[in-house]
């Protein structure tokens, strides 16, 4: 019998624990569909200033590693997590706030770079923070910001939005540091191609303050406006459509509103940008209806139209809403997440049909201001990470997808069960052999070496090590993902 070598490392985990979606709970978690895979709490997330809440949610793929990470603002610093490994995200580090503490952190992406804004805390400026320093990070940081943007004495901004094809950060919603207004609320635009040294293009204060963007390049139905860049405001009571095109020359395009308008949130194009899907934040509140998300046919910019309107099953308070493929991801505070198909999305009637949630507020799906906060649904690997006010960063998935087939590797070498529990058989077919076999960690540990084998069947004993994904290496060059579970 040969000698197994066993290194046994150990770090400092979070809450980790894959708890499967069964009987439409995962542990107290209602859920429909989506798996728990771990959940970071706010203690942990944020510093003790204030009152530690959680805020926005942003997420970044390192281009050089393939690892993603959490990008999670909170009431007083942007924290940064780890979660390649779903099941045992790694937390790395803050960065804390520029100014004071408040309820509206707002954060996005360019370049390997986070832009991170602030609202009512004073002389905040937007952050700038280069995200490759998380790369080799194995303790917790207190980090420091490596650009600070405060043209026209630039205080406190509610959002932030970046096309990133074209290397523009719009801030809306901006004050001066004494609480201010500046350009009334409209957007400013800043050149942000040289991450480190943001510069201001111009800003537009013709049509008031704006609370959320989104820009696209746009490539949508209405032939006339082709190739310009078109800017999508919810505006606190309309929707404006602006041609951003000529930062020195915007043009408005039309503008849209609703009945019983409560507060025009937040909202997001579909992938061919026809519809734009929008959240009213106030009108649960306001008229005492269920959860409302109003659907606008953009087939004419020039005269967009009201489509459809879609009504929740609870009255809980719909905020940030995200599309992927055919799929709209709604943070509705207290109700979680909800997941909604919009595959029927030109339908005057049942436009958006629910077929998932994960709601991590569990007391109640009432109408108020807690729970998720908002969702970031677009890493590669699938995983979905959610921040909560109360309970911090939420990674799921959908259920049954976490754990992976049996794995052919060159068709030289299948590696079975995956996922597994105490152990997974590696054999080799034709006229190969498994000559050595080593098992890491995502963040590149040696856990098990195995050399001299030459067998053509090996069983890596993985019993008693933690839940989660690891990479095992064949003869130095074949590796394969497998799941402990």
């Amino acid at each position: 019998m040969k000698k197994t070598t066993l290194i046994f490392i150990f770090f400092t985990h979070l809450i980790c624990a894959q708890t499967p979606c069964s009987n439409g709970k995962a542990g107290e978690y209602p859920c429909n569909g989506y798996d728990l895979l771990s959940n970071v709490p706010v203690n942990i997330l944020a510093n003790t200033n204030g009152n530690p809440e959680g805020s926005d949610i942003w997420g970044w793929t390192d281009p050089t590693t393939d690892k993603e990470y959490a990008i999670a603002a909170m009431t007083n610093s942007t924290a940064f997590v780890d979660v390649t490994d779903p099941l045992n995200p790694v937390f790395l580090g803050r960065l804390d706030s520029s100014a004071g503490n408040n309820y509206w952190r707002d954060v996005k992406i360019y370049n390997n770079h986070a832009f991170i804004v602030a609202d009512n805390v004073g002389a905040h400026g937007m952050q700038v923070f280069d995200l490759t320093k998380l790369r080799g990070v194995t303790t917790a940081q207190n980090f420091t910001e490596d650009a600070n943007y405060k043209t026209d004495v630039l205080g406190s901004c509610h959002n932030i939005f970046i096309n990133e094809e074209t290397a523009v950060a719009y801030l809306v919603g901006c004050k001066n540091a004494r609480g201010s207004r500046i350009f009334n609320g409209g957007p400013i635009f800043v050149d942000i191609s040289d991450p480190k040294n943001p510069t201001k293009i111009n800003h537009y204060a013709d049509e008031g303050y704006t609370h959320d963007v989104q820009v696209v390049n746009y490539q949508g139905p209405d032939t006339e406006h082709k190739g310009k860049e078109i800017f999508i405001g919810s505006n606190e009571t309309e929707v404006t459509i602006l041609d951003v095109t000529d930062k020195n020359n915007v043009i408005k395009i039309a503008e849209i509103g609703y009945s019983q308008t409560g507060y025009t949130h937040q909202g997001w194009f579909t992938e061919d940008q026809r519809y734009f899907i929008l959240g009213d934040e106030t009108d649960e509140q306001t008229f005492g209806m269920n959860t409302r998300t109003l659907v606008f046919d953009f087939l004419d910019l020039d005269n967009p139209v009201l489509s459809s309107t879609y009504s929740g099953p609870s009255a809980a308070i719909d905020h940030n809403g995200y599309v992927k493929g055919n799929l709209f991801y709604m943070a509705n505070y207290r109700a979680g997440l909800r997941i909604l198909d919009i595959t029927n999305i030109n339908a005057a009637t049942n436009s958006m049909t629910e077929i998932g949630y994960f709601d991590t507020y569990p007391a109640d799906d009432g109408t108020a201001f807690n729970g998720a906060w908002s969702v970031y649904p677009y890493f590669a690997s699938g995983n979905i990470i959610i921040n909560d006010i109360e309970r911090g960063l939420f990674v799921i998935r959908k259920s049954g997808t976490l754990g992976l087939e049996t794995q052919n590797i060159d068709n030289s070498f299948s590696v079975y069960p995956n996922p597994t529990s105490e152990n997974t058989t590696i054999k080799a077919s034709g006229n190969q052999s498994i000559k050595s076999v080593q098992l890491y960690s995502l963040l590149g540990q040696k856990i098990v070496s195995e050399n001299n084998i030459n067998s053509t069947t090996y069983v890596l004993n993985t019993k008693g090590l933690k839940k989660g994904i690891y990479l095992v290496k064949i003869n130095n060059k074949r590796t394969s993902k497998i799941v402990i579970k």
